[in-house]
């Protein structure tokens, strides 16, 4: 996030005593499965109206200008981010027939990130589930959030030994992506790296 000393593996806006290891505490005492996380901005910031305008209002358009703001700000050879593959977080079959369109995709497809990386909405995917996290605790979106995803079965193969992205627009508590980090190193995945619309200041 602009403006803030991050932890690098989440994303956090780092308190003073975490400064000089570079980690937020809570990613120093239980370390996540994801390896780095980069943030465009907080999620209290210019950028969350225009999302919640794409996720809500349907107003595809906006994925455009957030992709294309991401691409201002985040300049993966300036960042000398190495990748085999960018994925977004996948919804359910149920959440995407509803909804329409997958916003993290609608963003992720966007993003300029280099020749070598494939992009692809297809290898995560994403069990049903009827409750949603939006102001659940922190520990019951992460007992919520296990074993709803899966690598679609002709793509293991594939990601063997391979470095990962996977983009999100919102990072709240970091469930779903260490979930989400979980699932792919456990298909052989070596390392996996976070890049996130909006971070939000603190877990909730």
């Amino acid at each position: 996030m602009f403006n803030y000393q991050c932890c690098y593996q989440c994303g956090i806006a780092l308190q003073a005593s975490e400064l000089v290891q570079q980690r937020c505490a809570p990613c120093q005492t239980n370390q996540p499965h994801f390896d780095e996380t980069y943030c465009l901005d907080r999620y209290d910031g210019l950028l969350q109206k225009p999302l919640h305008d794409l996720k809500y209002q349907k107003r595809i358009a906006f994925a455009n200008a957030l992709g294309n703001t991401w691409n201002l700000l985040i300049d993966p050879e300036q960042q000398d981010i190495s990748a085999d593959y960018l994925l977004p977080v996948p919804l359910s079959i149920q959440k995407l027939a509803q909804r329409g369109f997958n916003q993290s995709w609608e963003i992720a497809k966007r993003i300029r990130c280099g020749k070598y990386i494939q992009k692809s909405p297809y290898v995560l995917r994403r069990h049903h589930y009827f409750e949603r996290q939006a102001g659940s605790t922190l520990s019951n979106r992460h007992l919520a959030i296990q074993g709803m995803f899966y690598v679609d079965p002709n793509s293991i193969e594939k990601l063997q030994n391979k470095t990962i992205i996977i983009f999100d627009d919102v990072m709240t508590s970091g469930a779903t992506l260490n979930e989400i980090a979980r699932i792919l190193k456990d298909n052989g995945v070596s390392r996996v790296i976070n890049w996130v619309l909006l971070r939000a200041m603190r877990p909730i």
